[in-house]
């Protein structure tokens, strides 16, 4: 279901063909959602069946075909329903947070090696998020210009805001993983030489 409102709320912004949603969805802009090509166009075909979207055949050079995707009124209410409603978050499943807590059977070294890594990740996530957010407050992000054409100007800075606020939020979680990881560390390496256990 998740898969569907995250292609049903990029669609809103306009119309993409399938490639250009794998590409959307694959580009490590700092969305809040990825899927794999594999996943996508099933997701579109269904869609399609289900009367969400309506894909219009074109051509692109002298045979190349390829379907463009748009949102139908039918697609944009269920997209709204979904948005306007509370959702249950779903069960955690955390790999990493798993291998933090079987970390007692490996040597320190390794488990620390392996939180160092995850710190270098989690400061390069949030900068990204960081600048994606900046992006997003300054409305240049491609997207949202596409998204903004239809509201009003009155509400463009607004918006761009919530959205901005979404990624600071994400770039928050990101620098509180690192600082947990690196409280981490000391954890594994243990009391210093001399120190009494």
């Amino acid at each position: 279901m998740s898969l569907q409102n995250a292609l049903l709320g990029v669609l809103d912004a306009r119309p993409m063909s399938g490639y250009e949603l794998a590409q959307f969805f694959d580009s490590g802009s700092g969305w809040v959602w990825s899927a794999p090509q594999s996943q996508i166009y099933p997701h579109l075909r269904r869609m399609e069946a289900d009367g969400l979207v309506v894909a219009e055949r074109t051509v692109r050079g002298s045979k190349l075909e390829r379907r463009v995707y748009s949102l139908t009124d039918a697609g944009r209410a269920a997209l709204l329903a979904w948005i306007g409603e509370y959702h249950e978050p779903p069960a955690p499943r955390d790999p990493f947070a798993l291998q933090a807590l079987l970390f007692d059977m490996v040597m320190p070294e390794e488990a620390i090696n392996v939180l160092k890594a995850f710190v270098v990740e989690q400061d390069r996530v949030a900068e990204q998020y960081e600048a994606h957010a900046a992006r997003l407050r300054a409305l240049d992000t491609p997207l949202l210009r596409e998204r903004l054409r239809a509201r009003p100007e009155a509400e463009h800075e607004r918006i761009g805001r919530m959205k901005a606020h979404v990624f600071a939020g994400r770039a928050a979680v990101a620098r509180q993983q690192a600082a947990w990881a690196r409280e981490a560390i000391v954890l594994a390496a243990g009391p210093a030489a001399g120190e009494e256990r």
